[in-house]
């Protein structure tokens, strides 16, 4: 029998419950006050005498039902009760937008634009740096009675003995010797035009007629005489231009250009771009050039190309083979320095070309894009597209110099002037 009187509501009674109790309430009900939502209780329902008081319905996990205007979030998966389950800061917060697909075709605009004006840049930069370094320091207006400019363009590619800015090692090991001055050890016409290019060596021991000049430092006009004399001594008398005025004076043929390089740069040139191969046509041993080759295939650095390049006493055609093997290295230079290897290789482009530019001495009016045609013209030679060959020569005169065949040279210059195919032979 229960002794409490009904409804009695005393402390751990009733609508409490005590450690006992047998109820299916959560243990966590004993340190929370029960919140009554709804009607009140009736009389009969309140303490031990009631029963159990009603105890909220957690269908929605937090003792609200269904239709009581109550959404936890709870059975929607929604924290918090920010909508969506992003998390307590509204939308968007805790969870993130999926990524839009790459627009590739833009990606790959903004590089090409990039990657091409990277290449302007670099290219204008270097045009710049490159001109810059051009020694133009042959005047052609000095030289006097030229004849008049046929088709196509001649250059006079010229390589002196100068020691310029040579060191005594640097002679000793090339073989240079250390006469003072300079002189020319080869020279060359190279003819380019609508057809194929033709490279045409002029011994140094050719025999010419020095005509009336204009002094190059002084202005002094000096007359002709009738002196004849070796070509290269017109060099040693005044330089590049009488040298030219000498040429055109003894060919009637217009030169456009004037090309000189010396004995350092062009062993710099041969080693910048990682030596020349070249097939040796016979052993080659000379103790004042300094060759000392084997017959075949090799690759020759810049002392033993400057060496093969001079070599003419152990040669059976002296000066005449000499200007043969010449020829042929200078078109194997110009088409490795041509070669995408050299070219598109900023490691080996460079160098070249200040080995070059440092050592070239060109005409005022020469720019890159001339030196540049020049040198793809001795890449054709080189490449079987031209013609190589010497001066026509038809014997030796009192004085021992070599005399030109007059009839054949008369027909090649024509043929020259008329940018024509050569058909002229040579030594």
């Amino acid at each position: 029998m229960n002794d409490w009187p009904e409804g009695y509501t005393g402390d751990n009674r009733g609508s409490r419950y005590g450690r006992g109790s047998s109820s299916a309430q959560p243990e966590s009900a004993r340190v929370m006050r029960q919140v009554r939502r709804g009607p009140a209780a009736s009389p009969g329902q309140a303490g031990y005498g009631g029963g159990v008081p009603q105890q909220p319905s957690y269908v929605d996990g937090g003792g609200h039902g269904p239709g009581d205007g109550y959404d936890s979030g709870y059975n929607t998966g929604q924290v918090y009760g920010s909508p969506g389950g992003r998390g307590p800061g509204g939308p968007g917060d805790g969870v993130y937008e999926p990524r839009p697909a790459p627009d590739w075709r833009r990606r790959i605009k903004v590089t090409a634009i990039t990657l091409v004006t990277l290449l302007v840049v670099t290219s204008v930069a270097t045009y710049f740096w490159a001109d810059s370094k051009l020694n133009r320091d042959v005047d052609l207006s000095k030289v006097i009675d030229r004849p008049e400019a046929g088709e196509g363009t001649n250059y006079l590619i010229v390589g002196s003995d100068s020691r310029k800015g040579m060191s005594a090692e640097e002679k000793k090991k090339l073989h240079t010797g250390s006469a003072e001055g300079k002189r020319t050890d080869s020279m060359m016409i190279l003819h380019t035009g609508g057809g194929s290019p033709t490279l045409i060596s002029l011994p140094r021991d050719s025999n010419v007629t020095i005509p009336s000049f204009k002094g190059s430092d002084s202005g002094k006009l000096y007359p002709a005489t009738g002196r004849q004399t070796k070509l290269n001594a017109a060099y040693a008398e005044d330089g590049p231009e009488l040298l030219v005025r000498t040429v055109e004076a003894n060919t009637g043929l217009h030169i456009d250009h004037y090309v000189e390089i010396g004995f350092a740069g062009f062993a710099n040139i041969v080693d910048a771009v990682g030596g020349v191969e070249m097939d040796i046509p016979q052993d080659i041993k000379d103790t004042k050039s300094g060759a000392d080759l084997k017959k075949g295939k090799q690759t020759l650095n810049g002392e033993q190309a400057l060496a093969f390049v001079r070599t003419r006493y152990a040669l059976a055609g002296s000066d005449l083979d000499r200007t043969k093997n010449q020829q042929k290295f200078l078109s194997a230079l110009a088409n490795q320095v041509a070669t995408p290897g050299t070219v598109l290789n900023p490691f080996k482009l460079y160098p070249t070309m200040s080995a070059g530019l440092d050592t070239l001495v060109v005409d005022k009016d020469m720019g890159l894009f001339d030196l540049a045609s020049m040198f793809w013209a001795m890449k054709g030679v080189s490449g079987g597209e031209g013609k190589s060959m010497n001066m026509p020569i038809a014997g030796n005169t009192a004085n021992g110099n070599l005399q030109w065949d007059t009839a054949k040279v008369k027909t090649l210059v024509n043929q020259l002037k008329n940018d024509e195919t050569v058909t002229v032979s040579g030594n």
